[in-house]
């Protein structure tokens, strides 16, 4: 792909998938390696699969976009984990639609309408049209004759976790790699591409939420979210931040992961929790709460607050 400079357009692609697959195609190729690491957890324990659902967070509309996108791709996981899996839900919320999902299936397995969830997303912005309307926005990294240097990098992946009842982990001898404490949700009309100036009142409401669930005196040490270079989203947390900044340890020292993998929008807050669980896992988390947010651009706006265990602390 070139942009209207003449230059390559930048991306992150996964080296592993053929640039000719693309659609629903590309779509399973990034997710279901990740449902399948997800399962692998359960090994032959025995489960009731009535009892075990999917949430999967999906792009919302855009150029590029099949309409049909998500119905075939949950036809694709009914024939493949039909057996595993009773039920499966989509969240088409973009960036925010892995947090969204999350919130979802937390709330089904206290109320004990489930027993698990695989709680996923996957997304890729490697579509021809898609990146012409990404430049076409001003959204493109590096791209035209400007070089907007406020861009994002476009690119695609899938994530999976495991998310399970206290009593089915306790019964399938689970030892948990994190406990979620609240995941908070709110909306933001003050879009991006909107004739409006966003102080981030969407995104202070669900952190407000989230954070509310921490005990007393405890603050948040890690904080993953899904910043990509673009202002509105950095102008929107620094508002946000002033908002809830007792929280924090320190609020502005977070981790962007698309200055290394790309945007992966819809993937963003599923592959967030497992970098905060593997960071405290290898012991190179600053301390025990973990925290992720998104921000879509259609407004949807989400947050979630992790407790993460220690390799000592879950033998304990």
């Amino acid at each position: 792909m070139i942009d209207t400079a003449g230059e390559p357009m930048r991306a992150a692609i996964a080296p592993w998938i053929d640039i000719g697959v693309t659609g629903a195609d590309r779509f399973e190729a990034l997710l279901f390696p990740a449902i399948d690491e997800a399962l692998e957890t359960l090994g032959e324990r025995s489960t009731d699969p009535r009892r075990w659902a999917l949430a999967l967070g999906l792009p919302s509309a855009r150029p590029g976009l099949a309409e049909t996108l998500t119905s075939d791709l949950l036809a694709r996981i009914r024939e493949r984990y039909g057996r595993a899996l009773q039920g499966v839900a989509a969240f088409e919320n973009g960036h925010a639609a892995g947090l969204l999902g999350l919130r979802a299936a937390t709330a089904k397995l206290r109320s004990g309408g489930l027993d698990g969830c695989i709680v996923a997303g996957v997304d890729s912005w490697i579509e021809p049209e898609t990146l012409e309307w990404l430049e076409q926005c001003d959204q493109l990294h590096g791209a035209g004759p400007l070089n907007n240097a406020w861009g994002f990098i476009p690119g695609e992946g899938a994530g999976a976790l495991l998310l399970v009842s206290e009593g089915m982990a306790s019964s399938l001898d689970l030892p948990p790699l994190a406990r979620v404490l609240a995941v908070g949700a709110s909306h933001e009309p003050k879009r991006i591409k909107t004739e409006t100036v966003c102080i981030g009142e969407g995104l202070t409401a669900a952190f407000r939420e989230a954070l509310a669930a921490l005990p007393p005196g405890a603050q948040v040490s890690d904080i993953y979210c899904d910043m990509n270079g673009e202002p509105y989203r950095a102008d929107e947390f620094g508002f946000t931040a002033l908002r809830t900044k007792e929280h924090f340890e320190s609020a502005s020292d977070f981790i962007a992961p698309a200055d290394t993998w790309g945007d992966v929008s819809a993937a963003s807050g599923p592959l967030h929790l497992v970098l905060a669980c593997a960071a405290a896992q290898k012991h190179y988390a600053r301390g025990p709460y973990a925290f992720a947010w998104a921000s879509a651009e259609m407004g949807e706006r989400a947050a979630a607050v992790l407790a993460c265990a220690t390799p000592a602390a879950r033998r304990a």
